[in-house]
């Protein structure tokens, strides 16, 4: 293995951005789109997003007015599911966007009071205020918000509609826990949580550079550290 060919060695910035990058790679012949994250899809110029929206639903904006410096605060989270075989079955994720660290969560099926059922035993297990904030896609099966906001006393937000770059972080996990073991055509009824949790703890101990070469894991655990001993966070 020669330097340039480890990660960290020999990097340059490239003036152009993603998609610009993604039609040279398809134009040329010496690389197979395919072999890539996002396998050379995208959302057609002029998409409009055509799902239901949330009622009376907290915007993108809402969070940056409740949460000015959320960005460089422990405890907000970006929320979607991952959906199996024939649309009967999914896997909800959550991911902590100062650690990194993503949590990976089996509701019995689809329905918005499926993944509200599981949402709440979760939050239940988890000190209180641990967790500020959510930012969940549009999706109907996150209709049931208020009912997850309101006794958990945690901020629930929106993303716009078409507009999955808004939780780029929850986007980006997916793809590695669908690349690490959970592909899409998956019927997650036939899989337990322990398995299926075991896919996000091993990517959680993963190394990672934007946090200086420790792991998620490490990261979300000296935050909680901090927390428990720094503030009035009671366990439910």
């Amino acid at each position: 293995m020669t330097p340039d060919t480890i990660i960290g060695r020999g990097e340059s910035d490239i003036p152009c951005s993603i998609k610009t990058l993604y039609r040279l790679i398809k134009d040329d012949d010496r690389f197979n789109v395919e072999d890539l994250p996002m396998q050379g899809k995208r959302k057609p110029n002029h998409h409009q997003e055509k799902r239901g929206k949330q009622a009376f639903r907290h915007g993108i904006k809402d969070r940056e007015k409740d949460h000015p410096n959320y960005k460089q605060e422990f405890g907000h989270l970006e929320g979607d599911t991952i959906v199996g075989k024939n649309h009967k079955s999914c896997v909800i994720t959550l991911v902590e966007t100062l650690s990194k660290c993503i949590i990976s969560l089996q509701p019995e099926g689809r329905k918005a009071e499926d993944i509200l059922k599981r949402l709440d035993e979760w939050l239940q297990e988890v000190p209180r205020y641990l967790f500020k904030s959510i930012i969940f896609d549009c999706g109907k099966e996150f209709s049931m918000w208020k009912e997850i906001s309101n006794p958990h006393d945690i901020d629930i937000y929106f993303a716009d509609p078409g507009t999955p770059s808004q939780r780029g972080l929850n986007e980006h996990s997916n793809g590695l826990l669908r690349r690490d073991g959970l592909p899409k055509q998956t019927d997650f009824n036939e899989l337990d949580e322990e398995f299926i949790q075991a896919v996000s703890h091993r990517r959680n101990r993963i190394p990672r550079k934007s946090l200086n070469y420790r792991t998620p894991l490490e990261v979300f655990l000296e935050h909680v550290s901090q927390a428990m001993h720094g503030s009035d966070i009671v366990s439910v």
